[in-house]
Parts: C-alpha cells; sequence; structure tokens
C-alpha cells in the first residue's frame, strides 16, 4: 500500500515536468525556394531492343513530367505526374498495347558476343645487334 501512495506524487511530478514547454527559443528554419527547370531525353536503340524516355518542367513550386519505357511483355508503359508540397506526389500510369507471353524464354538479345581477349604472337623480338660489356669487373677481394 505504501508503495501505491508513494508511486502517485512521482508521477504527478513528471506529468507536470512533460507539460511544461521548453524555455529555449526554436531553431529558425531554411526553407529553400523553388528552382525551375526543364529537361527531357529518349533512348532508342533498335539493337538491343531499348526504349525509354523521360520529361520534366518545373515552376518552381510544381514539377509536371511524364517517363515511358517499353515493357518486356510488348506493352508500352507511360506514367505522367504531377508533384508539389501541398498534394504531394501524383501519378497516372497508363498501359498501351496486349501483353504478350511466348512459351520461350530467352534474351531477346541476338548478337554473338566477341571475345575481349586477343593472344599476342609467340615469337620474341631479337635485337639486331650484340650488346658487347664495356668494362671487366674485377673481383673486390682476393680467397
Amino acid at each position: 500500500m505504501t508503495f501505491k501512495v508513494s508511486l502517485v506524487p512521482l508521477l504527478m511530478i513528471v506529468g507536470v515536468a512533460l507539460a511544461v514547454p521548453p524555455s529555449y527559443p526554436p531553431q529558425p528554419t531554411y526553407k529553400q525556394p523553388g528552382m525551375p527547370h526543364n529537361f527531357a531525353y529518349n533512348v532508342k536503340d533498335d539493337y538491343s531492343g531499348t526504349n525509354f524516355g523521360h520529361s520534366e518542367n518545373s515552376d518552381g513550386n510544381t514539377v509536371r513530367g511524364s517517363y515511358n519505357v517499353d515493357l518486356p511483355d510488348g506493352r508500352k508503359q507511360t506514367v505522367k505526374y504531377e508533384a508539389d508540397h501541398y498534394k504531394g506526389y501524383v501519378a497516372n500510369v497508363e498501359f498501351q498495347g496486349e501483353a504478350q507471353y511466348p512459351h520461350q524464354y530467352g534474351s531477346p538479345v541476338t548478337y554473338k558476343p566477341q571475345p575481349s581477349y586477343h593472344p599476342q604472337p609467340t615469337y620474341q623480338p631479337q635485337p639486331s645487334y650484340q650488346p658487347q660489356p664495356s668494362y671487366q669487373p674485377q673481383p673486390s677481394y682476393h680467397p
């Protein structure tokens, strides 16, 4: 019983201490202003079958853009998005085409890899002259 009685005042003191706001001033925060930008790129490589792109523009507050990619199942995926500090990131995903699933799976690349190692010839070139020693060393000690 004494344990319960002594615990109640301790909890009241801790509760009051946590309820009092801190006396130090809050740190100032720095918010960087938005930076307008605009970019776009596309990559299409018929040799490997790669095809994708991205474009984006911003007025400093809202970013709008889209990106697309050709998927391995034969469809094209396009994502159009808009992002700002109020609505967050809102995306609309669209697919074009019908998914194709072949019975055999394998690499879509049809080129034959070439070896990257090319051995050097086995012969060793010989100098066209015969070097002659220019001095005769003398032993530094006599046994």
